[in-house]
């Protein structure tokens, strides 16, 4: 959300939603979240609609009673409610709202995945997928592919999750794939993987070495970024013989790369004036 008129839509919507879904079992979470996201789907379908309900000439509650006309009786009274919340407030283009929307999406699925005790295990069990898919190219390009339907590649993540992670993390995966706030698939899925971490109220530190940290070596780097971050950090480990030792950490715009293929191509390029 780009805006600050839309960043209030989406508070008040959000607001709405929790209000509504304060006593909801995890799984009375993931189907608003599921309904939420089938409509942004809608909207993704269908720019006329999205110009509709953002239409600044209309009042905020003729825009949501034109979205209740369309949902009522087809979705659960609280999606409506929300999403009648959602479109009441101003938006200063039409996309604003389907970024807003995918985002309630994506909010409520955290949510649903943390009543259940699991947002840890979604948080990494996506970032395994994002690594499996980085380092396959073949997979890579399939699963990113504009010109392939989304059902399609959907379907083919299904398969290979199925049975073997979090219901959470699978729908957000497809959330990634039809492309999560404009992004490319790879990218959607790590800014999935963030905003899982920050709903724990952390940062993720994107850490790369040439071979695993032992338990010990992992809470020792997770306590010193902590120290210089002030809040928890999440490391998420990727093994790379290629950087041949040290570490190399990413946390936001931040990079501390002490890894020796640094230091080598530092040294060749020294070498090289």
């Amino acid at each position: 959300m780009t805006s600050s008129v839309s960043r209030e839509a989406y508070g008040e919507a959000s607001d709405r939603l929790g209000a509504e879904t304060a006593s909801a079992t995890a799984a009375q979470l993931a189907s608003v979240a599921d309904e939420i996201l089938s409509v942004a789907g809608l909207l993704r379908a269908q720019p006329r609609l999205r110009r509709a309900l953002t239409d600044p000439s209309r009042p905020g509650a003729d825009r949501a009673e034109l979205l209740k006309s369309l949902l009522a009786g087809k979705l659960a009274e609280t999606t409506v409610n929300v999403l009648g919340t959602l479109v009441s407030g101003r938006f200063s283009k039409p996309s604003e709202l389907l970024t807003a929307t995918e985002r309630l999406g994506v909010d409520t699925l955290l949510a649903s995945a943390e009543r259940d005790g699991k947002l840890g295990e979604v948080e990494d069990e996506l970032f395994r997928f994002s690594q499996i898919v980085a380092g396959d190219s073949t997979l890579a390009v399939t699963l990113s592919d504009p010109g392939a339907p989304v059902e399609r590649r959907v379907k083919l993540v299904q398969d290979l999750l199925k049975g073997k992670v979090h219901v959470a993390t699978g729908r957000l995966t497809e959330v990634a794939l039809e492309g999560f706030g404009g992004r490319g698939f790879e990218a959607s899925l790590t800014r999935l993987v963030e905003l899982t971490a920050a709903k724990r109220d952390r940062e993720v530190a994107y850490v790369t070495v040439a071979k695993p940290l032992t338990d010990a070596e992992e809470q020792a780097l997770a306590a010193k970024l902590s120290a210089i971050y002030g809040r928890e950090v999440s490391l998420q480990v990727s093994v790379d013989p290629a950087v041949i030792g040290g570490v190399s950490v990413r946390v936001g715009s931040d990079l501390y790369d002490g890894t020796i293929l640094r230091r080598l191509n530092a040294a060749k390029q020294a070498f090289a004036k």
